[in-house]
């Protein structure tokens, strides 16, 4: 099997360097570094998070304060009545409202961050999963080639018996017949296998005409002991989403409390300052004189009356509640599902490496032996070599499906200690 394995790489590479495009190896721990450096999806979601940093930023600023002159002219060139100039500086206090935003904003920004969390925890099980895929399909295309070859080696032995007269036409005929049939799959297997380079290269942001990733690894059984209570008592500690539903009803009860604050009248403190010039009328001459004023003004906050912002805050904020609730029950569910799916995959597995797969093999070698001697025909042949490539292609499958199932298994409860 290593031969093909060197075979098939060698046949990607020359295929790739037609296309003007690098094969570069990579393990899984160098793969995983790339995902979450280039991939372009994790690069844009981080701009959330740098946003609702921002908006904490701009929740703090203060209500800028109002300063206004005002001049006044009481017919000063004909009746000398006089001037005045006066000066006035006024802010605006909102009783609790900018205290509210500043919460509900650095609220939102933990819900931002545990978002992106979640964001990469799914992230990374995707990016498994492909580089997962990339491993069964070299793994089947090694089978297919590896078909191919015996079919191809017994066809050229074939056409050698034939000349001898050892056997039929029609015999030989169909030994290359099916070597033929077994290299259109082995094309299709390595079609198979560039699709699965093509979706790695876009979980590390790179184009598929530039470089494509060639795991080193093959695909195999880690061993792996759970606990199901213990992974459901986890996944409800530590599961992302799950928090981020948590973080959630935090932020709409924050938003209740803003609604409740912008219900509250915004008062209005100002300080001025005035100058009258003298006047010079005759019948009432004043001195020139300076003064000073101070005032509050609180608004007939007649609107706050209507209670419909309040009362769909505090909804949303019930809501939450509901939906973090549901979530608790469907994070189980889910551990549960996982957990069931990966002990069916590991006992397929362990049923393959019985000796199914040795069986197979010695009974192929066994047909082939025996129909170069001339004791089974080329039917025996063709099953036997089926059968073992079944076989070989369904354990592969089982691999995969039980590294997937685990995967699964370790995104449902929020944990991630798969090193490759």
């Amino acid at each position: 099997m290593k031969r093909y394995n060197i075979a098939l790489f060698t046949l990607i590479v020359c295929a790739c360097s037609v296309q003007a495009q690098t094969v570069e190896p990579i393990t899984y721990k160098q793969y995983m570094h790339k995902v979450s450096a280039d991939n372009l999806e994790y690069a844009a979601e981080k701009m959330n998070v740098s946003a609702a940093h921002a908006d904490v930023i701009a929740a703090k600023v203060f209500d800028d304060p109002s300063l206004s002159f005002t001049y006044s002219n009481n017919e000063d060139h004909t009746l000398q009545m006089g001037q005045s100039y006066e000066l006035e500086l006024s802010q605006n206090v909102t009783l609790g409202r900018r205290t509210a935003g500043i919460k509900l904003a650095r609220s939102q920004n933990e819900l931002a961050e545990i978002v992106l969390d979640d964001y990469f925890r799914n992230l990374q099980a995707d990016a498994t999963i492909a580089y997962l895929e990339v491993m069964k399909q070299k793994q089947l295309s090694d089978i297919k080639r590896s078909a191919w070859s015996n079919m191809y080696d017994l066809a050229k032995s074939d056409s050698i018996r034939l000349a001898s007269g050892k056997i039929m036409e029609v015999e030989a005929i169909q030994s290359k017949l099916e070597a033929d049939i077994m290299y259109n799959e082995v094309l299709q297997a390595e079609t198979d296998l560039k699709q699965a380079y093509m979706q790695l290269s876009l979980f590390v942001g790179t184009t598929v005409t530039d470089t494509l990733f060639h795991p080193i690894e093959e695909l195999k059984k880690p061993e792996q002991v759970f606990v199901l209570n213990g992974l459901i008592e986890g996944a409800i500690e530590h599961r992302s989403d799950l928090l981020a539903a948590l973080k959630n009803t935090e932020v709409a009860r924050r938003e209740l409390i803003l609604a409740k604050r912008e219900k509250r009248p915004d008062v209005e403190f100002s300080l001025g300052w005035s100058h009258n010039k003298r006047v010079r009328n005759e019948e009432a001459p004043a001195p020139a004189f300076n003064g000073v004023s101070a005032g509050i003004a609180i608004p007939l906050n007649f609107s706050s009356l209507n209670r419909g912002a309040v009362n769909a805050a505090r909804f949303r904020a019930r809501q939450a509640e509901l939906q973090y609730e549901q979530m608790c029950l469907q994070v189980q569910r889910e551990v549960m599902g996982a957990y069931q799916q990966f002990q069916s995959q590991a006992l397929q597995v362990k049923h393959y490496e019985s000796g199914i797969l040795k069986q197979a093999q010695d009974v192929l070698e066994g047909k082939i032996y025996s129909y170069n001697r001339g004791e089974v025909s080329l039917l025996e042949i063709l099953n036997a070599q089926r059968t073992y490539d079944e076989v070989q292609a369904q354990y592969i499958e089982t691999l995969f499906n039980y590294n997937a199932a685990l995967v699964e298994l370790e995104r449902s409860c929020g944990i991630w200690d798969i090193k490759g």
